[in-house]
């Protein structure tokens, strides 16, 4: 019995596979927990995105470890940021209510 391959289908340039990022989507995630939050947005924006068109197809899978690895690191960066930002926020509350109780005589 002859097995005859299944075609696949054939990308014109109009419907190209786009090469994944995820090297890219991984290095802005990383540096998003450790340096910048603001490339830990940009991480979780490219990765949503690219792994949206990896499930279309548009992109090439090859790289969803990666991708998903770096839209993580991105979401970790974005979370740790605004708990930093929440914790400075309070610290100067509670030091400026401090600094004004001591100053009225209370």
């Amino acid at each position: 019995m002859e097995q005859t391959p299944q075609a696949q289908p054939q990308a014109t340039n109009s419907q190209a596979i786009k090469p994944h990022r995820g090297g890219v989507v991984l290095t802005l995630g990383i540096i998003g927990i450790v340096l910048c939050f603001i490339t830990g947005i940009i991480a979780w924006v490219m990765g949503k995105n690219d792994l949206a068109e990896m499930a279309q197809g548009l992109r090439d899978p090859e790289g969803e470890g990666m991708t998903r690895a770096g839209m993580i690191c991105g979401i970790i960066g974005v979370v740790l940021a605004a708990i930093g930002i929440l914790w400075w926020l309070i610290a100067v509350f509670i030091i400026g209510t401090t600094g004004f109780m001591g100053t009225a005589g209370m």
